[in-house]
C-alpha cells in the first residue's frame, strides 16, 4: 500500500513540474511537439532513475560513512552530468533520429533541476532503495505525463487563433498555470 501512495503522490498530487516547479526549463522548451515530449520523458525517466540509484548508493556507502555529507550537492551534480553524457553517446549511436529530435534539449537534462531535486528528495525523505526507485520512476512518469499533456495543448494552440500579444511563450505560461491548477484537483487523493 505504501508503494501505491508513493506512486499516486509522485505522479499526480506532488507532480514535480506542476506542484513543485522543478524542471520548468525542459518543460517549456521541449513541449512544442508530442514526439519530442515523449522522447524527453523517456530520457528523463532513464536518467532520473539511474541517477537516483547511483546517488543513493554514493550517499549511503561513501558520503555518510566518511562524514562527507556536505559534498552531497556537488557530487550529485557531477554524477548526473556524467550520466547525461553517457545517454547522449548511447542515443547518438542507437537512435540518431531521437538524438536529432532532442537536439539542444538533451543537455537540458544535465541542468534539469528535477533530476537533482529527486535525488535530494529521496535522501531527505529517508526512502530505502526500493522506495527510492518507485518514487523516482513515479516522479519521472509524472514529469512525462505533464510534458505530454502540455505538448498536446501547445500543438492545438499553434493552430488556434490566439491574440497577437499572447502568441508564443505568454500563452504557454498561462496554459502551464491552468494545467498546474488542474493537477491541484488531485490534492485530496493521498
Amino acid at each position: 500500500m505504501e508503494y501505491v501512495i508513493i506512486l499516486i503522490s509522485a505522479i499526480l498530487v506532488n507532480n514535480i513540474v506542476l506542484a513543485q516547479f522543478l524542471g520548468i526549463c525542459p518543460f517549456l522548451g521541449v513541449s512544442t511537439k508530442i514526439e519530442t515530449a515523449v522522447g524527453m520523458g523517456a530520457s528523463v525517466l532513464f536518467v532520473m532513475t539511474l541517477a537516483t540509484i547511483v546517488t543513493f548508493l554514493i550517499q549511503q556507502y561513501v558520503l555518510t560513512p566518511l562524514n562527507l555529507v556536505f559534498l552531497q550537492t556537488i557530487s550529485f551534480i557531477l554524477i548526473i552530468a556524467a550520466l547525461v553524457q553517457m545517454l547522449e553517446i548511447i542515443l547518438k549511436k542507437a537512435s540518431p533520429a531521437l538524438y536529432q529530435a532532442l537536439g539542444i534539449y538533451l543537455p537540458l537534462i544535465t541542468t534539469n533541476c528535477a533530476v537533482l531535486g529527486v535525488a535530494i528528495l529521496v535522501i531527505k525523505n529517508e526512502y530505502n532503495l526500493v522506495e527510492s526507485v518507485v518514487f523516482t520512476m513515479a516522479t519521472s512518469i509524472g514529469f512525462a505525463l505533464a510534458l505530454v499533456i502540455f505538448s498536446g495543448i501547445r500543438e492545438q494552440l499553434a493552430i488556434a487563433e490566439v491574440p497577437k500579444g499572447l502568441n508564443g511563450m505568454p500563452i504557454a505560461l498561462i496554459t502551464a498555470g491552468i494545467l498546474a491548477m488542474a493537477f491541484m484537483g488531485f490534492a485530496g487523493l493521498v
